[in-house]
C-alpha cells in the first residue's frame, strides 16, 4: 500500500523519486516545489480550523438547538 502511495504521489508531481544502484536497492523520495506548495497551504488551513474550531462548535450547538426536531 505504502508502495502504490509514493507511485501516486510521485505520478500527481508531488514527490521526485531516486533509485540508487546499490545493494540492497536504495530509493530516495523528496517533495516537489508543488507539493512544498500544497504543505503550506494545508498549514494555513489546519492553523484556520485551529483557530476557529471553538466559534464553530459553538455555531454549531446553536443551530442544532434552534433546529431539533420537536
Amino acid at each position: 500500500m505504502l508502495t502504490l502511495t509514493l507511485r501516486n504521489l510521485e505520478r500527481d508531481g508531488l514527490l521526485t523519486r531516486t533509485v540508487h544502484p546499490t545493494v540492497p536497492p536504495k530509493v530516495e523520495y523528496a517533495l516537489t516545489p508543488v507539493a512544498r506548495e500544497l504543505h503550506a497551504t494545508l498549514l494555513g488551513l489546519t492553523d484556520w480550523a485551529e483557530r476557529h474550531r471553538v466559534t464553530i462548535a459553538e455555531s454549531r450547538a446553536a443551530y442544532d438547538a434552534h433546529h431539533r426536531p420537536e
